[in-house]
């Protein structure tokens, strides 16, 4: 349960932070290849979705653990 939670938390700041549009998120070196390929707004999309999936897969180790 506690791991499932984790999983749901990371998503959630995910979710967050693209959300909230930090710099300091979105000029991470590994986000800048995403922000280069697909734009800010693009990358900002892309993470939103990445955190839904994660906050999602970690719902399901909640429940099935």
């Amino acid at each position: 349960m506690i791991y499932g939670a984790l999983i749901i938390l990371g998503g959630v700041f995910c979710i967050f932070c693209a959300y909230k549009d930090y710099d300091w998120f979105m000029n991470d070196y590994k986000a800048r290849p995403l922000v280069k390929l697909f734009g800010r707004d693009g990358a900002r999309r892309f993470y939103i979705g990445l955190g839904i999936f994660i906050s999602f897969c970690g719902l399901i180790a909640a429940l099935y653990q």
